[in-house]
């Protein structure tokens, strides 16, 4: 029989009565004398025995070869001699004082490749079922287009006021001078000068102060005469 097909069902027969820490090692690197040895462990006398009997029954009904099966009398460790493949089936504290997994141990196999559907509905289950197309439901349904999300025109006017530069304020509380152009500074001087010499025209002359009495007072006109050199 082949080794993988013999660990799948050596597995498989453990696990149905509950078989706990089950390891599997490959040891053709380390002797001639087998393949593959199984450690596993059971909580009892009844289920270590219990284990053994399943290992020995499915090996047997494939068509596989059991060598020999030792210490059912006591059932504290159970071996199952199957020709390329050594299975001991051990209570956890003899398990823990010999420790075999030290020394088969080097390579291990992992459980999940060593397990292999042999049963009818493990082949039932890798062929696919014919589906009836009659039926709506089980009909191929077409597949759903991604929708693309709209982005809010809130986010986009943010967007673009925080791309423009930030406009330059002006300081304010100060006065700007301004240069006035020559000619205008000319024409502006020579229109108030006119503006003054109308105003001048139009205002009434003012008259002549009063006397107490009245009478308007008079004008003293003093001539002085100068004295002729001598």
């Amino acid at each position: 029989m082949d080794i993988k097909k013999l660990q799948a069902i050596v597995v498989d027969a453990l696990e149905d009565v509950k078989g706990q820490d089950i390891a599997l090692f490959d040891t053709t690197n380390l002797t001639s004398l087998f393949d593959r040895i199984v450690v596993v462990s059971g909580t009892s006398n009844r289920q270590t025995k219990a284990l053994a009997a399943s290992v020995r029954d499915k090996v047997k009904e494939a068509g596989g070869n059991v060598v020999g099966l030792e210490g059912e009398d006591t059932g504290e460790w159970v071996l199952v001699d199957l020709g390329d493949m050594i299975v001991h089936i051990m209570q956890p504290a003899i398990r823990q004082y010999y420790r075999l997994e030290e020394i088969w141990g080097e390579k291990p196999v992992k459980l999940g490749a060593a397990r292999r559907k042999t049963s009818a509905e493990g082949v039932e289950a890798a062929v696919p079922k014919a589906v009836s197309k009659h039926l709506a439901a089980n009909q191929d349904q077409p597949e759903a287009k991604p929708v693309r999300e709209r982005k809010p025109a809130a986010k986009k006017s943010a967007e673009g006021a925080a791309a423009k530069p930030a406009a330059k304020k002006i300081p304010t509380g100060r006065t700007v001078k301004v240069a006035v152009p020559k000619a205008a500074a000319a024409d502006a001087a020579a229109a108030k000068a006119a503006k003054a010499a109308s105003a001048a025209k139009r205002a009434p002359k003012a008259a002549p102060a009063a006397d107490a009495d009245g009478a308007p007072a008079k004008k003293v006109i003093r001539r002085t005469v100068k004295k002729a050199a001598e």
